[in-house]
């Protein structure tokens, strides 16, 4: 007689069985130490040979006095960054997550594997790993194809390192550029970050969602009081649902995003790890989400150490997994204190396991029980193909905002061009603050040796005896550790400011240098902006916020010197955040915005700046004519502006806007039908894009809507509709966009999104400003109408 083989494997273990049996199998064996286990991960600085060190952190992983052998006997939920923690050679990197991984598989009683986590915003956070521009570049290319590519060679260069789930998109959306953390977003408009989100999901995960994208910050983080990191966020539940859970909802809903981390901030006094209102009433029971809710690093611990909301880690631990939290990262502070908050009565096991099953559940979707390790041969961090998507996200990025004819730059043998700025000569300053070599800027991380600066690259497109160059200035003298823990509330003293300023180069001796360069070229081109560093060892990024929108350090003055020569000047900013130039704005020839265009950025930049290439990007957040303007976004309320209005209210250079070598009209819209009903109505229109210049060029159309009269007051306009069109010189294309009845939109009274009949103005156009085409449409129905889960979210625009 034979046996059968399945009998003696345990259910779970068997690939041929669903998901839910080998869940319910394996969580009605597992100890409660076990369960505990699933919840949370450990920071560790791996080694192939298993004698793994402690990752320890005062603001995320301080020493809790457990032996590492006693955490891991029972098993472990996610591990963190294997390979992103410190420089280590992918290949030995991996060799040391196997080992790792090969204790859980084959050295824990029920044998479960372990998910490793790394950051992916800007690339994969590792040694060797591709530089991608910043999530702002990936914005001002409005282009969701592209974003997409981004995503899914993200994606494959995690795969190969054995990564499962990827700390990112950011979908918060701008609201004050002074906020650090605003080169890590897609910009001010919801639509536009919920779309690209979308695309950035969909390529990351690829079809089988097996490394988990993972929606941050949950929500309104950018909302911050005084644009202050972790600071509270005061908005009311309309805004709160129509501007910042937007993308959000979008990313859940078409993109199927496997994750979503909670913010830092409290809103309305409850802070985001702890409200139940949001992690399980929004996400899960409103929008259906099926996936990981993972803490951000050391948020749990904040619910005791900033937050006051709990006495300590025990009630912090019950507070946020009885809000709806599944995994505790980067470590275990809180999470192992889950059988003390048992004994105590303020969670119970039903709650953990909950969290348990949703843990084990992605783990069996993804695949990791029955390929638990990585395959160090197969490690693919670099190639051709990924740098060439870097390249097109540099290269659509960049957004000419100012030209009185000077660029593009002469090839004819004879123009001198003398290139200036702290940024022009180093490779740090085209980079974001979640890129590798600047997250572990005091760890000795060095620059990869392929990364072409501008001034490189024009030399080499120019000709080196035709480019001089003089840095003029520092930003920062030399790079090193900024804040050591989160900023607080503390005493400031005079000492304290003073050592803040110190980080700012004082050293106004190379400016002579630069004036005399400029003086003797055609053209002078002046690189500035900013260097990426987080908690204050950058002027821009995580906890590097700040109180200006003026140049960092001596830049102005700089600026100042070499305009005064009178040589046309071009000026080049590259960075997180948009600053302006004051009175300065009128006297420079040209004005170049390229937020942190990544390792290829320099080559981009040269073919741009000589006219090999043409510019193509748009602006996805306004640029406010002072830090005294902010907040503003484009899509504020009539009454934003004060009465009477304020004289310094507005942008200098709006949302959308961008220039290239040729002009586009726009012409001839035809509206299919002008009436839509209410319940499943489309507006289907046409509209004529002639390019009038001498070249080819890409256009961004964009189509904003505003509704008249409503309910509540609305925003002046909101964008509903975009695309990249590329037309021929002196040719044209007809652009044909579906506008669902849906988009119309709004949150009323009791959180739910409704459509009101009435009329509404459509505005089409380059930008958020300058919309030549207009129109009315009507939404006919007999009442208001709520939408249901699965509303239609995006408009659909062709090109014949």
């Amino acid at each position: 007689m034979s046996l059968d083989h399945h009998s003696e494997v345990p259910l779970y273990r068997r690939a041929d069985a669903s998901v839910t049996a080998r869940v319910d199998d394996l969580l009605a064996r597992m100890t409660l130490d076990e369960k505990i286990a699933q919840l949370h991960a450990v920071w560790l600085k791996l080694r192939a040979d298993g004698q793994h060190a402690w990752r320890t952190e005062d603001f995320a992983q301080r020493d809790t006095g457990v032996p590492l052998d006693t955490l891991l006997r029972h098993g472990l939920g996610q591990v963190t960054r294997p390979l992103g923690t410190h420089t280590v050679d992918p290949k030995a990197g991996v060799e040391a997550f196997n080992a790792l991984q090969r204790q859980m598989v084959e050295g824990t009683r029920l044998g479960i594997p372990v998910m490793a986590h790394e950051e992916c915003l800007v690339g994969l956070m590792t040694k060797d790993a591709t530089l991608f521009p910043s999530s702002l570049n990936y914005a001002a290319t409005w282009n969701p194809g592209l974003v997409q590519r981004v995503g899914a060679t993200i994606g494959e260069q995690a795969r190969s390192i054995g990564c499962h789930q990827g700390l990112a998109p950011v979908l918060d959306v701008s609201r004050d550029p002074r906020w650090g953390r605003t080169e890590e977003t897609f910009g001010e408009d919801p639509y536009l970050v919920g779309v690209l989100a979308c695309h950035y999901v969909q390529g990351l995960q690829g079809e089988r969602r097996d490394v988990l994208a993972t929606l941050k910050h949950f929500v309104a983080h950018s909302a911050s009081e005084g644009a202050r990191n972790h600071a509270p966020v005061h908005v009311g539940p309309r805004e709160l649902n129509d501007t910042f859970m937007l993308p959000f909802e979008m990313a859940v809903k078409l993109a199927n995003a496997g994750s979503v981390m909670p913010a830092y901030h409290d809103i309305d006094g409850v802070p985001c790890h702890a409200n139940r209102e949001l992690l399980q009433g929004v996400l899960r029971e409103k929008w259906g989400f099926d996936g990981l809710i993972v803490a951000d690093y050391a948020g749990v611990n904040l619910l005791y150490t900033h937050h006051g909301t709990a006495h300590d880690a025990v009630e912090a631990a019950a507070q946020t997994f009885n809000a709806g939290l599944d995994i505790e990262l980067p470590g275990h502070e809180c999470a192992l204190h889950l059988k003390e908050a048992l004994a105590r009565g303020i969670i119970d096991e039903r709650t953990i396991d909950a969290a348990v099953r949703r843990v084990l559940r992605v783990k069996f979707e993804i695949g990791l029980f029955e390929a638990p390790y990585a395959d160090p041969q197969r490690v693919n961090l670099r190639s051709e193909a990924a740098s060439a998507v870097a390249y097109d996200v540099a290269l659509q990025s960049a957004v000419l905002l100012k030209n009185d004819g000077v660029l593009p730059l002469r090839n004819d043998g004879v123009q001198h061009i003398a290139v200036i700025g702290p940024t022009a000569d180093d490779p740090l300053a085209l980079l974001a603050g979640y890129s590798f070599p600047v997250h572990l800027i005091n760890s000795g991380e060095t620059i990869p040796s392929s990364m072409t600066t501008p001034l490189q690259a024009l030399r080499a497109s120019l000709g080196a005896s035709r480019v001089s160059y003089a840095r003029g200035c520092a930003i920062i003298e030399e790079r090193g550790a900024g804040a050591p823990v989160f900023p607080g509330d503390v005493a400031m003293t005079m000492r304290d400011v003073d050592a803040h300023d110190a980080l700012l180069s004082t050293d106004t001796s190379q400016i002579e240098a630069a004036v005399a360069a400029a003086r003797a070229a055609d053209v002078a081109i002046v690189f500035v902006g900013d260097l990426a560093g987080l908690f204050q060892s950058g002027t821009v990024g995580e906890g590097s916020d700040t109180d200006s929108l003026t140049l960092p350090g001596l830049q102005q003055t700089l600026l100042d010197a070499v305009l005064a020569t009178g040589t046309p000047t071009v000026v080049v900013m590259t960075g997180g955040r948009p600053y302006t130039l004051g009175a300065q704005d009128a006297r420079v020839a040209a004005l170049v915005m390229a937020f942190a265009p990544g390792e290829q950025g320099g080559e981009a930049l040269a073919a741009l700046l000589t006219g090999r290439e043409n510019f193509s990007g748009r602006l996805p957040l306004s640029v406010p004519t002072s830090a005294g303007a902010v907040p503003y976004v484009y899509n504020h309320r009539l009454k934003s502006a004060g009465t009477p209005v304020a004289w310094h209210f507005g942008s200098r250079y709006p949302f959308g806007f961008g220039l290239g070598y040729t002009t586009f009209a726009y012409e001839s819209l035809e509206l299919a039908v002008d009436t839509a009903s209410i319940e499943d109505g489309s507006f289907d229109f046409t509209f004529t894009l002639k390019n009038s210049g001498a070249r080819e060029g890409t256009e961004v159309v964009q189509i904003y809507v505003r509704d008249r009269i409503a309910s509540t007051s609305r925003p002046v306009r909101e964008l509903k509709a975009f695309a990249r069109v590329s037309v021929a010189a002196l040719a044209q294309a007809r652009v044909r966009v579906r506008l669902p009845v849906d988009m119309l939109n709004f949150t009323d009274a009791r959180g739910e999104r409704i459509v009101e009949p009435g009329e509404f103005d459509l505005m089409i156009g380059s930008s958020s400003r300058d919309l030549p085409l207009h129109a009315t449409l009507t939404v006919t129905g007999p009442a208001t109408r709520t939408l249901p889960r699965m509303w239609r979210m995006v408009s659909d625009v062709s090109v014949e």
